[in-house]
């Protein structure tokens, strides 16, 4: 055995233990941060009393650390609504409520969420929306009146809007894609196995 090739095998142990141990944190980081979607609620129409919401949920299936994003014209506004309030469009008794054109709420249980428009006519117009909660896991939200009448656990957050006209189709950057990250991640991935062999080299 050469001096040289002693030298690099000494090296490439030395290095492959931390190495791995970089890697598979950058990979459950990855696996942690990919796994939240934004869902603009009615994609590009928004949140608006044209808006098909039906159609919208199909194939849906929202998870704890999901976000649902509503963005809508001055016209409207969103409230979350207990699930009674919900089937009735009462709108004098809510849980919040936002009309500044662009509001998001986190979903952080798994739990059934109601949202309707203040406008009680545009609520029975059908614009509400009924989002069933998962865990991580997949188990769905107990379907309790307790759990529905629960107040709302993340509340709403708003951001400024994109556009002083607070148009609906209008996205932000960060929900022009569902999966959070996901271009980031594959980066990380590859930038991860380009380092690993490297190291093996």
């Amino acid at each position: 055995m050469s001096p040289f090739s002693y030298f690099f095998s000494y090296n490439n142990a030395i290095m492959a233990k931390p190495l791995m141990i970089f890697v598979v944190l950058i990979l459950s980081l990855i696996i942690c941060s990919s796994s939240a979607t934004n869902y603009i609620v009615g994609d590009s129409s928004g949140w608006d009393i044209s808006t098909d919401l039906d159609t919208w949920l199909v194939g849906k299936r929202f998870k704890v650390g999901d976000v649902l994003v509503f963005q809508y014209s001055t016209f409207h506004s969103v409230s979350e609504v207990t699930k009674e309030n919900f089937e009735g469009c009462n709108t004098s008794n809510v849980l919040d409520s936002s009309k500044n054109g662009n509001t998001s709420f986190p979903l952080t249980k798994p739990i059934d969420r109601y949202f309707v428009c203040g406008n009680r006519l545009h609520c029975l117009g059908g614009m509400k929306l009924h989002v069933n909660v998962e865990n991580v896991n997949g188990a769905a939200a107990a379907a309790s009146p307790a759990a529905a009448a629960a107040a709302p656990e993340g509340g709403a957050s708003s951001f400024s809007p994109s556009s002083k006209s607070k148009n609906p189709s209008v996205v932000p950057s960060f929900a022009l894609s569902n999966h959070v990250g996901i271009l980031d991640s594959i980066v990380l991935v590859s930038l991860g196995f380009l380092s690993l062999a490297f190291a093996l080299v």
